[in-house]
């Protein structure tokens, strides 16, 4: 039986022809393109020059940003640094972290220098006046744990030692200064499972001394290699869950100043905590948010690291798997991202000089990409506190302005 084709096929086909016709009636006689008075014919830019990148297009660099192979160009200069590691040779449970970097990358596609305006923090911590740089990823080996962690370090400490760009915009900030009287770039760190902190704080210690640590995490990650199940060697000894105790051995951790926020986890028994408190940190558990609140939680971060240099180390499991499913190790009972979200706001004023974020694992991640979406915003609101610079320039959050609190997100 003979069945007419729909009215819409008919004038597409008819259309494909003309266009089929129309292009090959051009002239290819040449071995380019080229007008009639001789000039390469460039069609694109003529209409369309200058059309920017959609959220879905373009190379994929953490929201658009330029980038630049930093590690190669030790002069090129910028105030804030990106950088992937891609490292994940140190994990306990559910390997994946080492595609991190491009998860996070992936999942700030929809942000974008020109339209990176927050209400909440009322800035864009793309064109603040810091320059803001994607420096690509550090090529760590995945074969030998102990060389991956060298050149982690050794990554850092160059990136820590470019030259910034905008040294008087860093002064407006009261942003602090190296021990060697001179700015630094702040870095921040696309994980890569946790162990990479270590070489990390290494390297923010020899600019700037011992630092306070602010650690969000299901986990403490200071348990004591002699007590860690799986230490069967010295390389052993060294993995995602002891790397902070190491830290404390090297004196990189300012004494009785730093704190984690979200611990859900299960120990070995009080022990674990006793060496917690020896390595120099106090816990926020992650049902404090319940019984008392974000302020509460945020008063007791901001007291107990002072005035001095910070460390922000942000594990994505600290966040419950309902949220972000894409993690190694992850623990039910966790703080929502619109709560996490809230806290690291609370954190404007605070001395940060490096941040990182850590353990994200795509593998596990769900097809709308939750848990990348959720990590990489987490990196946005970082820049946006670390743009509005030190000592008291916190934004009016409890302030009711018209019937509505501005604390709303």
């Amino acid at each position: 039986m003979h069945t007419s084709l729909p009215a819409a096929l008919l004038t597409l086909a008819a259309t494909s022809t003309t266009l089929v016709l129309a292009l090959g009636s051009h002239s290819h006689s040449h071995s380019r393109a080229e007008s009639k008075d001789g000039s390469r014919l460039d069609p694109w830019n003529e209409i369309y020059a200058n059309t920017p990148d959609l959220s879905f297009s373009g190379v994929t660099t953490f929201a658009h940003l330029p980038t630049a192979k930093c590690l190669d160009e030790p002069e090129k200069a910028y105030d804030i640094a990106l950088v992937g590691i891609p490292f994940d040779s140190a994990v306990s449970y559910r390997p994946g972290a080492r595609f991190g970097p491009y998860a996070l990358r992936a999942g700030s596609r929809r942000q974008r220098p020109e339209r990176g305006y927050t209400s909440r923090l009322e800035i864009n911590p793309y064109t603040s006046g810091l320059d803001v740089l994607d420096c690509g990823d550090v090529p760590v080996t995945p074969f030998d744990p102990a060389t991956a962690i060298k050149q982690v370090n050794a990554a850092y400490r160059s990136l820590l030692h470019h030259p910034v760009k905008s040294e008087e915009k860093m002064k407006s900030l009261n942003m602090q200064k190296g021990l060697d009287g001179e700015y630094h770039p702040r870095i921040v760190a696309l994980g890569g499972d946790h162990t990479i902190v270590l070489p990390i704080l290494d390297a923010v210690h020899e600019v700037y001394g011992p630092v306070s640590v602010i650690h969000f995490d299901a986990h403490i990650d200071t348990w004591n290699p002699n007590r860690y199940l799986g230490s069967v060697s010295v390389q052993a000894d060294l993995n995602h869950g002891t790397f902070f105790w190491h830290a404390y051995e090297h004196g990189f951790i300012k004494p009785n100043s730093s704190i984690h926020a979200g611990i859900r986890t299960r120990f070995s028994g009080p022990e674990d905590l006793d060496d917690d408190i020896t390595a120099g940190f106090d816990l926020i558990h992650t049902f404090d948010i319940d019984d008392h609140g974000v302020d509460w939680i945020s008063d007791k971060i901001k007291a107990r690291i002072g005035n001095g240099p910070v460390v922000i180390s942000l594990d994505v499991d600290v966040m419950d798997p309902s949220y972000v499913p894409a993690t190694g190790t992850p623990e039910s009972g966790g703080w929502t991202s619109r709560e996490l979200r809230r806290i690291l706001h609370s954190l404007v004023g605070l001395n940060i000089v490096a941040f990182d974020i850590v353990e994200l694992a795509p593998a596990y991640d769900t097809n709308g990409e939750i848990s990348a979406i959720a990590a990489a915003d987490m990196v946005y609101d970082f820049l946006s506190i670390l743009a509005l610079g030190v000592d008291g320039q916190e934004k009016k959050f409890e302030q009711v302005e018209e019937g509505r609190s501005v604390d709303e997100l």
